[in-house]
């Protein structure tokens, strides 16, 4: 979840192929590492003002390195509707993400915001309907759903630790605030550099969770000379490699490979969190996160499938990366 969502052309000319394996191997691996570092994070740092530190400071530098290269001063109604996205897919969907990860471990977080695919469906059959209801695509909507409730209800037979309601409750919240701010990308005005576009939403989405950070009372609990040297990273590779890394990498392949081939970022991610979040955090496996994993990503990949084929090629419905 690093950049909006739009259209972006494809380049006639195609790159060497090791660049290409690069900017996957980014997109895959540093995004799906994204939500480790933010389970690491939250244990020193209060999530709001960690949330605001990482998306003001990186849509900061993203926003001068445009206009030194745009050398463009966005209009106030592209403010205007970049705030507006902040709101949506920054305040709502990472303020809720960071709180989350107090409570529920990194692997399940990536796999419940792996469901925004199936909030913009639902969106897009019920108020643009520029989606068809069909038997197949109402099942794969079942088995997201299902999936979920897997994760979050107890079934003993299943085994594991259920997820924790209030952090699970958080998290679709979040896979909602960054649907509904998918779906409005497309109605209100926003710069036409998709660079400038990003930035805007980043720095204004941060400076909310700052104020949001405020009123919780986050800053009274920020004590920069207790961080231990874990935390730094995590706050910085959250900056540095999260956001400014993985968005070039991520508008780069748009304009050099398929929206189906990026798209495939949405279910490598989740795969990726958990391992990680196995080896290196502690976090169960049990047949509960693997069966309500499964459903959640096979529920998700027919429904981009089947929406994709529905309205032709088209830009991944979903950036699901922290």
């Amino acid at each position: 979840m690093n950049a909006p969502l739009q259209a972006i052309p494809r380049a006639t000319t195609y790159p060497a192929r090791w660049k290409i394996l690069l900017a996957f191997a980014i997109i895959y691996f540093v995004w799906g590492s994204t939500f480790l570092c933010i389970r690491i994070g939250v244990r020193e740092l209060p999530p709001f003002l960690f949330a605001a530190l990482r998306f003001t400071v990186a849509g900061g530098v993203l926003f001068i390195w445009m206009l030194a290269k745009d050398k463009t001063w966005p209009r106030w109604q592209e403010w205007a509707g970049a705030s507006l996205l902040g709101f949506l897919m920054f305040l709502i969907d990472y303020g809720c993400l960071f709180w989350a990860e107090q409570r529920v471990a990194s692997g399940i977080a990536a796999v419940v915001l792996a469901t925004i695919p199936i909030f913009i469906t639902i969106l897009e059959i019920l108020f643009l309907r520029t989606v068809r209801a069909s038997v197949s695509l109402a099942a794969s909507l079942v088995a997201g759903i299902v999936g979920v409730i897997v994760l979050i209800n107890p079934f003993p037979s299943l085994g594991a630790r259920v997820i924790d309601r209030a952090g699970a409750i958080a998290l679709l919240i979040a896979a909602f605030g960054w649907a509904v701010g998918t779906v409005l990308t497309k109605k209100i005005p926003l710069p036409e550099s998709k660079g400038m576009s990003s930035a805007l939403q980043m720095l204004t989405g941060g400076v909310q969770l700052f104020a949001l950070a405020i009123v919780a009372g986050d800053m009274a609990h920020f004590h920069p000379g207790q961080l231990s040297g874990w935390a730094w990273f995590a706050l910085s590779y959250l900056i540095v490699a999260g956001s400014l890394v993985g968005y070039t990498a991520y508008v780069w392949l748009l304009d050099h490979a398929s929206p189906t081939k990026v798209g495939t970022y949405a279910y490598v991610n989740p795969v990726i969190a958990v391992i990680l979040g196995y080896f290196f955090a502690g976090e169960e496996i049990g047949a509960r996160t693997i069966f309500g994993s499964l459903l959640v990503l096979v529920g998700v990949f027919m429904i981009t499938l089947m929406s994709g084929e529905s309205r032709g090629s088209r830009k991944p419905a979903s950036d699901a990366a922290a």
